[in-house]
């Protein structure tokens, strides 16, 4: 079972508001921006914290200190906001070239009541729509930012289709930003699935437009890769729209990857066969480069006592992924995210099926991380038969070097924060994403050869 330490004061959070996960998430939507209505800093503030915290990916069209926003100050607690966004919008509806206009709150206007839905309600008729999301830090973290703006995107401003496409399927569960290789990890997801006969909207990754989104409500299935976030949303999209949704771990890897597709055709009409064939073909290529780094792996003897510290979304997959691809011994699956009861019980059962032999722990406070690897983990003090877990190898975040330092392990940044890395299409998932991860675990070990 998942363990869950005391509450209290986070030290170096993981995470930010909700209106932070609402803006990395509209910032990675094709043609939609952000308007956001709080104090003048939150944006960019917010952005900068997420995008350079996230392998220093940069803001994007109208993001960071570019994002429209209403810009409240003392005067507007007194006598309220609500004339603040309706100027803004105006000047956005003017400037700036979008298909969507999507405003988010801060705490400070939520707090003073603005109603910030009767104001987006006079621009009904704008040559540009324009929806709301409440986002106020006390709705949630930056995950429930994530959910808060699928909704407003997907379930409010969409209208829905009976008309399905039998063949067309949304991803959704990758959190921009806050899962750091989501671009290409939704690229590789989805270059599996468009080989196997199907068409894939991802909406965050480059070769998307703003006709994805508007065709989310014709797919024949919603894919959800996260056993906690997107699970309500893909819910209530059914509700609206009539699409089915599975709900499936982030395939890691060919074991995984291959369990993945074989679990889709319980899902969507595909062809049986032509999954065979694409499962053999990225098979073959996968386990013919594999086995060239056994020379390397085996005759340096890279195996490793590992832990991992990452969000809800990688911690099954990754710890799968070492355990059952690499062979290491993964005895520790820290899990950042600030989690509900309801959320943990999916999460433990996802982790459960994985079968890592890890014990999964909750736990957010970087130094408590840290204090908690000590201890399961003692180094040995000059004792002659000392059972020590070495060599040792934490994947977690830029956070933990810090902790692998004072353990003597390996590290490799991969959760967010990872802000010593640079990523651009990068990712982890699938066969491509499954050599990349060996490639960069086993990369720390040789580079200091």
């Amino acid at each position: 079972m998942a363990t869950a330490t005391k509450k209290g004061i986070i030290e170096r959070p993981r995470t930010t508001c909700a209106q932070g996960g609402a803006l990395a998430t509209i910032g990675s939507l094709p043609d939609v921006v952000a308007i956001s209505h709080a104090a003048e800093g939150c944006g960019g503030n917010l952005s900068g914290a997420i995008s350079f915290n996230s392998g220093n990916n940069g803001e994007g069209y109208c993001g960071g200190w570019q994002i429209p926003t209403s810009a409240i100050r003392e005067k507007n607690v007194i006598f309220g906001g609500a004339q603040r966004l309706r100027a803004e919008i105006e000047s956005a509806e003017e400037l700036i070239d979008a298909k969507l206009f999507v405003v988010v709150t801060g705490c400070m206007t939520e707090i003073i009541g603005d109603d910030v839905e009767a104001v987006v309600d006079e621009f009904i008729d704008a040559q540009t729509p324009v929806v709301a999301v409440n986002t106020p830090s006390f709705e949630g973290d930056a995950y429930t930012g994530y959910e808060l703006v699928l909704e407003g995107v997907f379930n409010k401003y969409l209208e829905r289709s009976d008309e399905k496409d039998p063949k067309l399927v949304n991803l959704f569960g990758v959190i921009p930003n806050l899962d750091p290789f989501y671009r290409g990890d939704l690229e590789e997801i989805a270059r599996i699935l468009r080989k196997s006969g199907l068409k894939v909207n991802t909406f965050f990754t480059p070769d998307q437009t703003f006709e994805n989104i508007l065709s989310a409500n014709k797919a024949a299935l919603n894919i959800v890769l996260s056993p906690v976030w997107g699970v309500d949303f893909a819910a209530r999209f059914e509700k609206k729209h009539g699409t089915p949704y599975w709900v499936t771990d982030l395939p890691i890897g060919a074991v995984a990857s291959e369990r993945f597709l074989k679990e889709l055709t319980q899902h969507i009409e595909v062809d049986a066969g032509r999954i065979d064939e694409v499962i053999k073909e990225e098979s073959d290529r996968y386990y013919g480069y594999f086995i060239r780094t056994l020379d390397i792996i085996v005759n340096a003897q890279f195996f490793y006592y590992a832990a991992t510290v990452t969000n809800s979304s990688y911690a099954a997959p990754l710890a799968g992924y070492l355990k059952h691809e690499l062979g290491w011994q993964t005895d520790d699956a820290y899990v950042t995210d600030i989690l509900d009861k309801k959320r943990l019980e999916r999460l433990q059962a996802a982790f459960d099926e994985a079968h890592t032999g890890a014990e999964l722990i909750l736990e957010t406070d970087t130094k408590k991380i840290a204090w908690s690897l000590r201890k399961r983990h003692p180094r040995n003090q000059g004792e002659r038969y000392f059972d020590q877990h070495s060599p040792f190898f934490l994947v977690g975040s830029s956070l933990e070097k810090y902790a692998a330092a004072d353990q003597g392990a390996l590290t490799l940044a991969l959760s967010y924060p990872v802000y010593n890395r640079m990523i651009t299409d990068r990712g982890y998932a699938g066969y491509s994403g499954g050599l990349r991860l060996l490639e960069d675990l086993i990369s720390v070990p040789v580079a200091g050869k």
